[in-house]
């Protein structure tokens, strides 16, 4: 085995945890190597991505800032996902560092690891903010039981989900598990395949 599976994941999660809450008080930093570099720079544009999707739904601010803000969504989701690949890539290069070939019946899994800890990132955001909400003045006793009660619930999925990550990680590292890298494609920030955006560069044009 090349690295103890549940190590890495306790690894992983407290990057996410712990940078959550430092970027929180300054600027986006990255002082890790190897994969962990990596993990901590796809977590960064959820980070960025968490905070103009709440700006995006405030009430307060003209067309012209959500417009911005939209565009901001589509640059840091497409990032997001190009290096949930990158994770996925970084892993094929560990397995082919250290020799590791699939068994003849090795079968693929419905989700890359990358894509597990692309949800562990969110997860990480998602518990910080609930607890925010219980430092909240001027809310009644049921705001906090809700509040509670989803700290609750996401806890234990963050808590499922990195034990099911690291019995993926254990099985594609032992050529039980196929891990391959699907390219997300998307169309919309393709130029050269958003009918809107060819359409309007040709009329530039």
């Amino acid at each position: 085995m090349l690295y103890d599976p549940y190590q890495r994941v306790q690894q992983i999660t407290t990057l996410q945890r712990d940078t959550v809450e430092r970027w929180h008080h300054c600027e986006l930093d990255n002082s890790y190597d190897g994969l962990l570099w990596v993990i901590c720079r796809q977590h960064q544009y959820n980070f960025l991505l968490w905070h103009e999707e709440d700006i995006a739904r405030s009430g307060d601010v003209g067309d012209f800032r959500v417009a911005e803000v939209k565009r901001a969504i589509d640059g840091y989701n497409q990032q997001r996902n190009n290096w949930i690949e990158r994770i996925d890539e970084a892993l094929i290069q560990d397995l082919v560092t250290n020799e590791v070939r699939p068994q003849k019946d090795a079968q693929l899994n419905t989700e890359t690891p990358g894509s597990a800890i692309d949800r562990l990132s969110i997860m990480s955001l998602r518990i910080y903010h609930l607890k925010e909400q219980l430092n909240r003045r001027n809310v009644d006793q049921e705001h906090f039981d809700k509040v509670r009660e989803r700290i609750s619930r996401c806890e234990l999925q963050a808590t499922d989900l990195s034990e099911s990550l690291a019995e993926l990680l254990a099985d594609i590292f032992s050529g039980r598990k196929l891990l391959k890298v699907y390219r997300q494609m998307k169309m919309y920030n393709d130029p050269t395949l958003n009918p809107y955006l060819y359409k309007s560069n040709r009329l530039a044009g």
